[in-house]
């Protein structure tokens, strides 16, 4: 996943249902996050059973979603860790290398 080096990435701790779409998860990022959907950063959802996670990133006119699933193993969460966090490039990479 290209990112740019200086992005701000946010994530929600909450299980998200996985069927939600781009305006849905928006809205999540509005009331959940405080933060405008358009402001360039990185939105992390993660699904209930912990091997599915989405990724909303908005640039230049175009909303981008990508989803992840494990077909083994489950992605590695903070347990103490409620609501939404800020998270780092490097954390994102572990994040993503977990298995």
């Amino acid at each position: 996943m290209l990112m740019p080096e200086d992005i701000k990435i946010y994530f929600y701790t909450q299980p998200v249902d996985m069927r939600k779409s781009i305006d849905t998860l928006c809205i999540l990022v509005s009331e959940m996050f405080k933060k405008n959907p358009t402001d360039g950063s990185l939105f992390l959802f993660r699904g209930k059973s912990g091997n599915k996670l989405k990724a909303l990133y908005y640039e230049t006119n175009c909303f981008t979603l990508w989803y992840r699933r494990l077909e083994k193993g489950r992605f590695v969460f903070a347990r103490d860790a409620e609501g939404c966090i800020e998270m780092s490039r490097e954390h994102f990479k572990w994040l993503l290398a977990s298995d």
